[in-house]
């Protein structure tokens, strides 16, 4: 049972609101007590002041009663409107928190997760349930509680009158609570099966409704195809959900037939003894709302157990997703990464394999990056390049073999600690819908924001000039999400995220085809600039561009997964290897 681990999350989100909630929900428990046998006082009285004389004294002792009544439902009224204001904010509190969770366990698990198709449907199933599951399991144990105070009540009056009526408040109940838990269970098993389905119908959604897919979809005349594929799946979903709708509801026809039947029979009961005399007016008048409010508190316990029974296999999605554990992990006791870098970064026989996919993305990888260098890596997409970048950032650990710096595993050091060191431009950078000065900042939040540093790597990034003509400069909102945005080019963007990498004071920089967007103008001036920045830094550039490739220091061709070819553009050229005959093939367009 999940029940307690999900009702320790909400009552540490707010003890003190939680205490509010439970002290107004059982006063109110006892409150529909206490005004049914001011009911049955006041109208027990009104029949005794019809055959007295002395009429005044006997309304005066009904009017005591009356303003005793009417000063028990403002209390209720306190009661309600205090405990739904502490609910509100309670569930406001829980839903942040709980989002505040799955957003921090995201950031933790491995990328390795993100490879698996399992692990959407996991995630999708923990977005869907964690906003409200623990705080209605938490509301559903205080509303048991008040009906509980109630209903006992409720039947001790019940069992006072005659214990057959006692017997028949729960044949009415008990039927149709069965039914509650039986398809509960049908639904809980339908959602997990239905998984992929609903996130299929939801990504068919988003690519109709969003920016990047719309040009694609106006150019090749996609809409239609994609709304017949969600119109599909939703309709799908939409008739089996349906189906156990409607099962559910025969079912229920026939429990809350029963339960009417038993209702209404006892009613009669009460009548009866009524008209024998055995009870009085105000007894009678007590009786059938005791048994009313009795049937229909024993029916919110039951169904709050129901209902809790219900939430647990649901709250199994929020915790399976919870309980995933970090594939890469910290050391006990790390050891300081090295600052500054001497021997440079090697990669020892270094295999991988991604989880998803059956052939290896690295086979038996050695590679050195020294500080100091430039070097290239070259090669098809797919031949591994962008994998050996996730490993040395430690995104993944190698399937066989090691990477070092300066001798040291990188399975030794702190993981931030590490990334701290490394800036990298990927092929697929972030668009930040935010402030420019913001976009460029984002890669050292470590250090303050900081607009002399993010001006200097604007401008080694060939960015500036086009910041400066915004109209608010480095604190224009990029993109067209929000108000008073302003959208730029592909280049420009790539501009954007270059400086981002180049705003970090990293030991290690890597580029992604950085310059795949820019003009060959831009690209030389750009690389003039990084000139500089090298030093004892060590620089790794990917790029299928040979104007960017022939002035590193060493180039390596990577094919398959392994390392065909290696040397300096030179030396690379009087192999006479794949990497001279894709030079001389494409000389004429990056010569």
């Amino acid at each position: 049972m999940q029940l307690g681990r999900a009702l320790r999350i909400v009552l540490k989100c707010s003890p003190k609101l939680a205490l509010g909630n439970i002290i107004c929900l059982l006063i109110q428990g006892v409150i529909p007590l206490i005004s049914l046998y001011l009911i049955k006082l006041i109208i027990d009285e009104v029949t005794v002041g019809l055959s007295i004389a002395d009429k005044s004294s006997s309304f005066n002792h009904v009017l005591m009663l009356v303003i005793i009544a009417g000063g028990v439902a403002v209390i209720s009224i306190i009661c309600n409107l205090s405990a739904r204001l502490l609910g509100e904010s309670h569930s406001l509190i829980v839903t942040d928190h709980i989002q505040r969770i799955l957003h921090s366990k995201s950031i933790e698990i491995d990328l390795n997760y993100y490879e698996n198709p399992q692990y959407y449907n996991t995630l999708h199933r923990a977005q869907q349930e964690a906003p409200y599951r623990p705080n209605h399991i938490f509301n559903g144990l205080i509303q048991v509680a008040q009906s509980s105070v109630s209903a006992a009540a409720m039947l001790f009056l019940m069992f006072r009158f005659h214990w057959i009526v006692t017997v028949a408040v729960f044949v009415a109940v008990l039927p149709e609570i069965y039914v509650k838990l039986k398809f509960s269970g049908k639904l809980y098993n339908w959602q997990r099966r239905v998984t992929q389905d609903d996130r299929k119908s939801r990504y068919y959604g988003w690519i109709l409704s969003t920016y990047a897919y719309a040009k694609e979809i106006r150019l090749f005349n996609l809409g239609s195809l994609f709304l017949k594929r969600y119109a599909d799946l939703r309709g799908k979903l939409r008739t089996e959900r349906l189906k156990i709708s409607r099962d559910r509801s025969l079912a229920e026809l026939f429990t809350q037939t029963v339960g009417v039947l038993v209702v209404f029979g006892s009613y009669g009961f009460i009548v009866y003894r009524a008209i024998h005399g055995k009870i009085t007016i105000g007894d009678l008048v007590m009786y059938f709302q005791a048994f009313r409010q009795a049937v229909s508190y024993l029916r919110n316990i039951l169904n709050g157990v129901a209902g809790l029974y219900e939430d647990n296999p649901f709250l199994n999605n929020l915790f399976e997703f919870l309980d995933l554990k970090p594939i890469v992990v910290d050391p006990i006791k790390p050891v300081p990464v090295p600052s500054p870098i001497k021997d440079g970064v090697v990669f020892n026989s270094v295999s991988f394999q991604y989880p998803s996919i059956a052939r290896s993305a690295l086979d038996d990888v050695s590679i050195r990056f020294n500080p100091g260098e430039v070097t290239a890596l070259v090669g098809k997409n797919g031949s591994g390049k962008t994998t050996l970048i996730k490993l040395l950032c430690r995104l993944y650990d190698p399937s066989t073999g090691s990477v070092t710096i300066d001798g040291v595993d990188l399975r030794e050091f702190n993981t931030v600690e590490l990334r701290g060191r490394i800036s990298v431009l990927f092929q697929d950078y972030v668009r930040y819908q935010m402030m420019v000065n913001e976009n460029i900042w984002l890669s050292d939040t470590t250090e303050p924001l900081d607009l002399d540093r993010i001006k200097n790597a604007a401008q080694s990034a060939e960015i500036e000039e086009v910041i400066n003509r915004l109209p608010n400069g480095f604190e224009t909102v990029l993109g067209k999400w929000f108000d008073d945005s302003v959208e730029l080019s592909e280049g420009e963007w790539q501009k954007i995220a270059f400086a981002r990498t180049l705003n970090k004071d990293a030991q290690i920089v890597i580029l992604d085809e950085p310059t795949s967007a820019m003009d060959a103008e831009t690209e030389h001036e750009i690389f003039r600039r990084l000139k500089p920045l090298v030093r004892d830094k060590i620089i790794i550039l990917i790029s299928h561009r040979f104007s960017t490739v022939r002035a590193a220091d060493r180039i390596y061709i990577l094919d398959g997964g392994r390392i065909s070819e290696q040397g300096s553009h030179e030396e690379l050229l009087r192999q006479n290897g794949y990497y001279a005959r894709l030079f001389r093939e494409r000389s004429e367009l990056y010569l």
